[in-house]
């Protein structure tokens, strides 16, 4: 009877002592993780303020490689959100909420030092007032880098259970931290690293559009010049090619950009058409939408080609690799644009088109959007040509910059908070310089000032 009453005597005092270290122990935990990325602070505000590329840096995926992702509520900042199910019991279920965002995406420009955001958590996790605190600080020299804090809060409030898991929370939670801080690292290292703080880009629902193309292809040291003189001999052959059809060019000349390397520049000058189908010889071809070469029948046409053997490949009223309808042997014809593409506007030479499209791909890249540019080519349009008098440039060119895009929200950031892209009648920054000095602009960054 002894040894009983013993023994509840120490499971009582055992019990008092774990209310009492309980009682003593923290109400709250906090773990805190830091990582300096090699990458402009906003483009690490960027893919933290959506979550469309969680996926890829999130410390879930290592654990469950079939795990399941849902996106809701808004694409970006505030209110964005993202849950998770997998069949891995350490894993569970659970969501994100992006709570705050300070400051907010049009403030956090090069003069901008620091940042937070701060996302809610919902998962099992013992606790209350779960979530993740990410300070954003600029470093180094230029202020090209960024030091990201990552912190995990959480209140345990009188629960002693909870506060005993206290004694866990360098587990799981330390875990996420310090795996998705650094997979995030990862990702972030396929973005250039440019400032696209004064790019304000547009989401676009494109309409498929008949144009008529020609392929061209100069060496970049031939500057501008050889580009126009490339542009205008291809808009000479389209506009031939056009009367012989019976159709009429319907608007500006666009540039699909097939490669802009280093030595040689690559690519198409397209022109809108009046009509869908075409006649072309002694037959009506309705036009469709270009594809991707297969790569089987890309081997066998060039070996046919190489022998002068694939003349049907190369006859007028035929069909080149890319289902585009053969008009002569340098015009095509197809169905352009359909679908969304990020929009955003150069006005300056056509020197600047590129650096723009730099700018573009990096803010695609750290917003989550989906792209392929061998299948969905960036393209430019000259909305307005330049003006000169004389030697001198009165009025830049305006140049609408698209990327087709696979996978978007309908807007960007800068387009539901209502922000304006630049225009050539409205940005007192745009007057032209002496001619021979605005070739391009003098940083990327400068892309859609």
């Amino acid at each position: 009877m002894m040894r009983v009453l013993e023994f509840i005597v120490a499971l009582i005092i055992v019990a008092v002592a774990a209310v009492v270290v309980g009682v003593v122990m923290p109400g709250n935990g906090h773990i805190e993780r830091s990582l300096v990325i090699g990458k402009d602070m906003r483009q690490v505000y960027d893919v933290l303020s959506n979550f469309r590329r969680f996926p890829e840096y999130s410390e879930q995926r290592d654990a469950d490689r079939n795990i399941k992702f849902d996106f809701s509520g808004k694409a970006y900042g505030p209110g964005a959100e993202i849950s998770w199910a997998s069949d891995d019991g350490k894993v569970g279920t659970g969501k994100f909420t992006i709570a705050s965002a300070d400051p907010s995406f049009d403030k956090v420009d090069s003069t901008a030092k620091k940042a937070t955001l701060v996302w809610n958590i919902d998962n099992d996790w013992r606790g209350n007032d779960k979530h993740f605190t990410v300070d954003l600080e600029r470093n180094g020299s230029r202020g090209q880098l960024t030091k990201v804090t990552w912190s995990y809060d959480v209140d345990y409030g009188f629960n002693l259970i909870n506060r005993y898991s206290n004694l866990y929370i360098h587990g799981d939670p330390d875990v996420f931290v310090q795996s998705t801080l650094n997979n995030l690292q990862n990702v972030l290292a396929g973005v250039q690293n440019v400032d696209y703080t004064k790019l304000i880009p547009y989401i676009e629902q494109t309409q498929p559009t008949p144009v008529l193309v020609v392929s061209s292809s100069i060496e970049r040291k031939g500057g501008l010049e050889a580009l126009d003189d490339a542009t205008n001999k291809a808009i000479s052959q389209i506009q031939a090619a056009a009367k012989k059809l019976g159709v009429t060019t319907t608007g500006p000349r666009i540039i699909y950009t097939t490669n802009y390397g280093d030595q040689n520049y690559t690519f198409d000058v397209a022109m809108p058409i009046s009509a869908t189908s075409l006649s072309v010889a002694g037959q009506t071809v309705e036009l469709t939408a270009a594809k991707a070469p297969d790569l089987n029948a890309a081997a066998a046409s060039t070996a046919a080609d190489a022998s002068s053997a694939n003349a049907g490949d190369t006859a007028p009223g035929g069909h080149d690799r890319f289902g585009r309808l053969i008009i002569d042997n340098d015009v095509r014809a197809f169905l352009a644009f359909g679908g969304p593409a990020l929009k955003a506007v150069w006005n300056g030479t056509a020197a600047g088109v590129p650096q723009t499209r730099d700018l573009m791909k990096a803010y695609a890249q750290t917003h989550g959007y989906k792209f392929d540019e061998v299948v969905g080519r960036f393209y430019d349009i000259q909305a307005k040509p330049e003006v000169k008098q004389g030697d001198e440039v009165k009025q830049y060119a305006e140049y609408d910059v698209y990327l087709p895009l696979s996978w978007a929200p309908d807007q960007t950031p800068e387009q539901a908070a209502g922000i304006k892209p630049p225009s050539l009648d409205d940005s007192s920054d745009q007057a032209p310089a002496a001619s021979g000095t605005a070739a391009a602009p003098a940083a990327a960054g400068t892309a859609g000032k």
